[in-house]
């Protein structure tokens, strides 16, 4: 944008919500049910991923995916991930959508999960529709269009996460962050239990197998249902407030008495949920009024423009260091984590149950395997569940231990359990210890994303920064940065791992190293994360 001089113009951006034209002095209390409708994003997402973690693999192997190939779908998305994650949110920070900051991007991937799925579970079945005869062309076209469902769907559910967390900071006070943050938790949990569970059923016996076909396009059908289902909840569940350029604040503030602004002037207020309340009682408009002008005042200080890369990386870079260490103790977690947990069906099948997945499928070794994959199913579907109880009791133990005895607590109990693993790989004792699993994943679906919340309510109460700190970051921006630690772990073993085992001839080195690895996590998480007091 120029003015008449020939001068670049920044187009300036601020949040009519942080000066009380909606909510005067603080965000209103979200009640459980808007809390609990926010929550029902997180639930479709791990239904999505627990139906992909169990059909994933024979899909690939269904179409004849070549093993040199494995590594390149696994790191397509992580990467892609890790690098743009940061730019949306930074882009949803600085979002004029009259539809509000995050929806609009949180809409779109979930379109792109849908496309995902729709091509991994069904892209074998449409191209043998679309081509009669068995050719190589075929099986190529099957191969390229499952890999591109399996890159999509994993690049846009891993991507969705920090638009939610970060939706749920813009709309909710420091309470319901809170009980927020424990909801997706609970509603993760169930979610991938359910997936698990569905996934188990052996559906090509059953009349709705027979109807639709494939197992495939049976748990596509659930998965669209269910995933849609919860994504138009979520984007019904909490207004957000969109953000207005200077000029239209301007106008706002000239027009203070006109009660009907927000919903037929130029900011329309971003909710599918109508405007309950006409008209602003006249003290609540004045206290508005001197709020615009002291944004009016302030406002190169607290707005920011469109940010370009190098700013971006700027912003990042020149985080405060508490952010910084929470990042890498969230790349330690997820890295350890995931280490388990890509492996663990396979760990069950050859160390637990010792089988071979290189036998003859007709073969005893071969169906042990399978036999012992079926009973790690299981033992994920434990974890899941787990990982909802605890998300319930953290809620109480928060007030004993604290944040930072949560965080060593859920580090420490999952290095001890996968060792004890390691040691000890028995049956019983594995399935047992995989609710140690869920007290691990619970951890990391809420405790760093409480930190950053403790850590914005910090700021916030040091100076009034508006829509962004002062370092030019938003809250977009720094969830984003804590999402895409998940990327950077997926790469980390995606290169790492699998040279390991292959190096030590046995899957048990991915619990030497998860156990490891999490201990590793559970020191630094104790001497290098700040925590609010």
């Amino acid at each position: 944008m120029s003015d008449s001089n020939g001068q670049t113009r920044i187009q300036k951006y601020t949040s009519l919500a942080k000066f009380g034209v909606f909510n005067y002095t603080e965000l209103p209390r979200r009640s459980t049910g808007r809390l609990i409708m926010h929550s029902m994003a997180m639930f479709g997402r791990e239904f999505c991923y627990a139906v992909e973690a169990a059909y994933v693999t024979p899909v690939l192997l269904s179409v004849g995916l070549p093993k040199s190939l494995y590594s390149m779908v696994w790191l397509i998305s992580p990467i892609l991930g890790f690098m743009l994650q940061p730019v949306v949110g930074s882009v949803s920070d600085h979002s004029k959508s009259s539809w509000g900051k995050r929806r609009p991007y949180i809409l779109t991937l979930g379109i792109m999960m849908l496309l995902g799925m729709a091509l991994y579970l069904n892209g074998d079945a449409v191209i043998s529709a679309m081509i009669s005869k068995p050719s190589k062309k075929l099986t190529n076209w099957a191969i390229t269009i499952t890999m591109l469902g399996v890159v999509l769907f994993d690049f846009a559910a891993d991507f969705i996460d920090g638009p939610i967390k970060a939706y749920l900071f813009d709309v909710c006070s420091h309470q319901d962050k809170e009980k927020g943050l424990h909801y997706h938790a609970l509603f993760t949990g169930f979610g991938g239990a359910l997936g698990y569970l569905l996934g188990a059923i052996d559906w090509s016996n059953l009349e709705l197998g027979r109807l639709l076909g494939t197992e495939f396009q049976v748990m596509f059908f659930f998965s669209a249902l269910v995933f849609t289902t919860c994504l138009i909840i979520h984007l019904c569940s909490i207004p957000e407030a969109p953000l207005c350029d200077n000029q239209e604040v301007n106008t706002l503030q000239d027009n203070p008495q006109d009660p009907l602004l927000m919903q037929n002037g130029s900011c329309p207020y971003g909710s599918l949920e109508k405007v309950r309340n006409a008209y602003m009682k006249t003290e609540q408009t004045e206290l508005a009024t001197v709020k615009l002008e002291e944004a009016r005042e302030n406002n190169e200080e607290q707005t920011q423009s469109k940010m370009t890369m190098k700013s971006l990386l700027k912003a990042i870079l020149s985080m405060p260091s508490h952010y910084h260490y929470l990042y890498i103790s969230h790349l330690i977690g997820w890295t350890a984590f995931l280490s388990n947990m890509l492996f663990f069906t396979d760990f069950m099948g050859q160390i637990v149950y010792h089988g071979d997945p290189y036998a003859p499928h007709n073969s005893t070794s071969f169906r042990t395997y399978e036999r012992g994959v079926e009973v790690g199913c299981w033992g994920l579907c434990i974890n899941s569940v787990f990982s909802s109880l605890y998300s319930y009791f953290q809620k109480v133990l928060l007030s004993y231990v604290g944040l930072k005895g949560l965080y060593i607590m859920g580090y420490l109990l999952f290095g001890l359990g996968t060792g004890f693993i390691g040691l000890f790989p028995n049956v019983y004792s594995t399935l047992v210890l995989c609710g140690l699993f869920g007290v691990m994943s619970s951890t990391l679906y809420t405790v760093p994303f409480h930190l950053i919340a403790e850590y914005h309510r910090e700021e916030e109460g040091q100076q009034d920064t508006g829509l962004v700190s002062s370092s030019g970051r938003g809250k977009g921006i720094d969830c984003a940065a804590l999402t895409c630690m998940v990327q950077l772990a997926q790469i980390l073993i995606g290169v790492v791992l699998g040279f390991l085992v292959i190096s030590a001839g046995s899957v048990i080195v991915v619990v030497i190293v998860a156990s490891t690895v999490a201990l590793f996590g559970c020191c630094f998480v104790a001497f290098f994360v700040r925590y609010v007091e």
